[in-house]
C-alpha cells in the first residue's frame, strides 16, 4: 500500500515516510467447517531501507486497525495523485515457509 504523507501507526514512537509499503497478512483455515474460512494471525508491514542503515531491513508487526485508520487519514489529507492512491491485493495469503 501507498501512504502519499508521512505517517504514524498506533503503537509506534516514530513517524513513518511517505512512500510504498509492502504489507503481508498471514491467515489460517479454520478446519471444521463445511466452507473454506480463514482467520487472521499476523499483520506485518515491510519498512523501507533507509540512507543511514543501508542494509538493514525492518519489519512490524502491526495492528490491521491501527493500519487502516492511518490509510484512512492519509486518504482525506487531501486529493493525491493516481499513483499515491493505495494498491489492494484482496486474495492473497502469505504463509510463514
Amino acid at each position: 500500500m501507498t501512504f502519499g504523507s508521512a505517517f504514524v501507526l498506533g503503537g509506534f514512537d516514530r513517524e513513518l515516510p511517505a512512500g510504498a509499503y509492502v504489507v503481508e497478512t498471514d491467515e489460517e483455515l479454520l478446519e471444521g467447517l463445511s466452507f473454506p474460512a480463514y482467520r487472521r494471525v499476523a499483520t506485518l508491514i515491510h519498512l523501507p531501507v533507509t540512507p543511514a542503515h543501508p542494509g538493514r531491513t525492518e519489519t512490524l508487526s502491526v495492528d490491521p486497525a491501527a493500519l487502516d485508520a492511518a490509510l484512512k487519514r492519509d486518504r482525506t489529507d487531501g486529493e493525491r495523485p493516481a499513483a499515491a492512491k493505495p494498491v489492494e491485493n484482496k486474495g492473497m495469503t502469505v504463509r510463514p515457509v
